[in-house]
């Protein structure tokens, strides 16, 4: 598959043992990505039964700015800790990687060692810069925003070490356990948030036990951390691939390469969560604003999250290998099966979320002390997530290109214009749209992002057949707004036709409705005779016929 074949004795493949192919680490991925997810969208619709849209969940949203900035960040699957340590092993041989990844991460724990040492000191501080309209009129979620903020602040010094599992593990050649342990955070908080409600009952959710109750799911999200943590570490000492061992040999092949991939990595990738700040500034200004944000992120995350990884994961360590000028054709064939597939998959998506937010949100939350008024809060957000579900995906395969290429630079120096953008688009948007408003600027901001390092590789890669790419992307764009339209319509007659709205009638409506999007869409696409689209058809019919 690759014109650059690795020596004998290298890390990633060896005469006696070879990588696995693109489709079974996909495979392998989605799997574990999806089991992951699963688990997450439990916690939330366990969290959302307890405490609903009250001041546990605002204040957990404001809490975990900075934690969930950082384990997101460093410590997500694709993060900048993931892609440098993916990067560089990937090219060495195995003997190198334990005292490389041990100073690495001694380098890595010093710094965040400090900083969540600053969060536990500062709390008040920083959720004030987070949230400064909490002081005016929201003074209990703002007390137990800090509570949780200090309980969850060594977040910091995990996060680090989990995004160094995840790459470690990853250019081993395990694919499995860094997938599927973000479970153990989600199962932490279900089991935590499950024991409250069985010593108080209907009360957990009352205004007396919300300090409680936010300890509790601060808590679990820590315990849930460490938990992940050590299933990691423990894999990663059984590969030979390094352990708790205190290091600081620069000397040491690799170590400033990944530090030189990884810094202006982790400052870019930081830039865009810059704007997740952005928008909680402006959220802490509306009533139940956070919350919504949280409830209907996680609903757009959930499938994005599945094929975000089943894409990017098995497709950089490709693309690190096809950097060199004679490698370009084929590492544009990759830049157009990566965005195309993005196309295939989330367009789709978007039609069904826009057409369906209501639906979709009432068989998710809507129990417990999440009613149909917290429904109608957070459904107009799920639908602006939905219609930006395409670009963000979009956006984060051209930075995988950059990194392959081993230029951090760029996509950061972009970052930092966007910072600018978000702001002046969360401001105009908000006082039109109010809570969707922000996430529309997202979306502003992730088609700006798009263009600007679409026009980049152009120039770079001596020339990209954008105007091809653009009509193919054009035409499966009006695919997905045929697909919503008999979405909704569908929908809309179901409604007509059955006046019970119980579970199983919704469950009906968005099972046909969402069939009817996903069948016209396939129609389109199918007209379009695309490599991709067989691509995508042979996996589907793989994982049936099993």
């Amino acid at each position: 598959m690759d014109n650059i074949r690795p020596k004998s004795g290298d890390f990633v493949a060896t005469d006696q043992k070879k990588s696995r192919s693109l489709a079974g680490i996909a495979g392998i991925v989605a799997l574990a990505t999806l089991i992951s997810k699963i688990f997450g969208l439990v916690r939330e619709q366990v969290i959302a039964a307890a405490f609903g849209v009250g001041p546990v969940v605002n204040g957990y949203a404001y809490a975990y700015v900075i934690p969930g900035f950082l384990l997101i960040l460093l410590g997500g699957i694709n993060g900048p800790f993931h892609s440098a340590l993916v990067s560089v092993l990937s090219r060495r041989k195995k003997e190198e990687a334990a005292p490389l990844v041990e100073t690495v991460t001694t380098l890595v724990s010093g710094v965040l060692l400090l900083v969540t040492i600053l969060l536990i000191i500062f709390a008040p501080a920083f959720i004030d810069l987070v949230a400064p309209g909490l002081s005016i009129g929201g003074e209990s979620v703002r007390a137990i925003a800090i509570l949780q903020l200090r309980i969850m602040a060594p977040l910091a010094l995990l996060s680090g070490l989990i995004g160094i599992g995840f790459g470690t593990l990853n250019a081993a050649d395990q694919y499995w356990l860094p997938s599927v342990s973000p479970l153990f955070s989600s199962l932490a908080v279900i089991i935590g948030v499950g024991g409250l409600f069985f010593f108080l009952g209907e009360e957990i959710a009352a205004p007396g036990y919300a300090r409680i109750g936010g300890i509790v799911l601060a808590g679990g999200t820590l315990i849930g951390a460490i938990w992940q943590w050590l299933a990691q570490l423990i894999a990663q000492w059984r590969s030979g691939m390094g352990g708790l061992r205190f290091s600081l040999n620069w000397r040491i092949p690799g170590v400033t390469e990944v530090i030189k991939i990884m810094t202006p990595a982790t400052f870019s990738s930081g830039m865009l969560h810059i704007n997740v700040y952005t928008d909680l500034f402006f959220a802490s200004y509306i009533a139940n604003a956070a919350a919504a944000l949280k409830y209907a992120n996680l609903i757009a995350l959930t499938p994005l999250g599945i094929i975000s990884n089943m894409i990017l994961v098995p497709l950089l360590p490709v693309m690190s290998k096809l950097v060199a000028p004679e490698n370009w054709g084929e590492l544009k064939q990759r830049i157009r099966q990566g965005l195309l597939l993005t196309g295939l998959t989330m367009l789709p998506l978007s039609a069904i979320f826009a057409s369906l937010a209501i639906p979709i949100v009432q068989i998710i939350y809507e129990r417990g002390a999440f009613d149909l008024e917290a429904t109608e809060i957070v459904a107009p957000v799920l639908l602006a997530y939905g219609l930006g579900m395409f670009f963000y995906l979009g956006r984060d395969i051209l930075v995988r290109v950059f990194y392959a290429l081993g230029d951090g630079q760029t996509p950061f120096r972009i970052s930092i214009f966007n910072i600018l953008l978000n702001v002046v688009l969360d401001y105009l948007l908000v006082n039109a749209f109010a809570t969707p408003g922000l996430v529309l600027a997202t979306v502003g901001v992730n088609i700006t992002s798009m263009v600007i390092m679409l026009a980049i590789l152009n120039r770079r890669l001596n020339g990209l057949p954008l105007l091809e790419w653009s009509g193919i992307l054009l035409a499966l764009t009006g695919a997905s707004f045929v697909a919503g339209l008999g979405s909704y319509w569908t929908s809309y007659g179901l409604d007509l036709l059955f006046v019970d709205t119980n579970l199983f009638f919704q469950l009906l409506q968005v099972g046909l409705s969402a069939s009817v999007a996903i069948a016209l869409f396939a129609i389109i696409a199918l007209q379009l005779k695309l490599p991709e689209v067989n691509i995508l058809m042979n996996r589907i019919r793989q994982k049936f016929s099993r």
